[in-house]
């Protein structure tokens, strides 16, 4: 009997608490930079991307409906700066997408200690949250409860 490992299927989305929802969409991504996802609240997340060596003026975060898009764009030096013997530390550019939920908004991005830090919120509008309905016994007018926030 053959098992499947979904793991590949939680690397590029966030925010989907449904399979069916993260298999639609799901793209291979490169494996650079390195990132990590993490669920910091009950609607509260952070993508943690490793950007070490971009400044804050060589990357761009873009939102564009549900997709978050981060780039990196590594200025080139002089030729005048001193010969490098062994390059380690990758500099090259990269573009990493993620497929947000709906209703996942990005909050706030802070770059420290070489890593890129993006916060994501689910805000679900009150319309579409689930609200319970009183049963009248036919005599008077229906009445609407909202649900209790859990």
């Amino acid at each position: 009997m053959r098992t499947f490992d979904l793991a590949p299927l939680y690397r590029s989305t966030v925010g989907f608490d449904r399979l069916l929802s993260m298999l639609d969409g799901v793209e291979t991504t490169p494996g650079y930079p390195p990132y990590n996802i993490e669920r910091t609240g009950e609607n509260d997340y952070r993508i943690t991307v490793a950007v070490a060596g971009f400044g804050e003026n060589e990357l761009s975060i873009v939102s564009k409906e549900n997709t978050l898009t981060i780039k990196g764009d590594k200025q080139t030096k002089d030729a005048t700066s001193n010969q490098v013997l062994h390059q380690g530390i990758a500099a090259r550019a990269f573009e990493r997408t993620f497929q947000l939920a709906d209703y996942v908004q990005v909050k706030g991005a802070s770059l420290e200690n070489g890593l890129l830090h993006v916060d994501l919120v689910r805000e679900i509008p009150e319309a579409k949250k689930p609200r319970q309905i009183a049963i009248g016994n036919g005599k008077a007018q229906p009445k609407v409860v909202e649900a209790q926030a859990a």
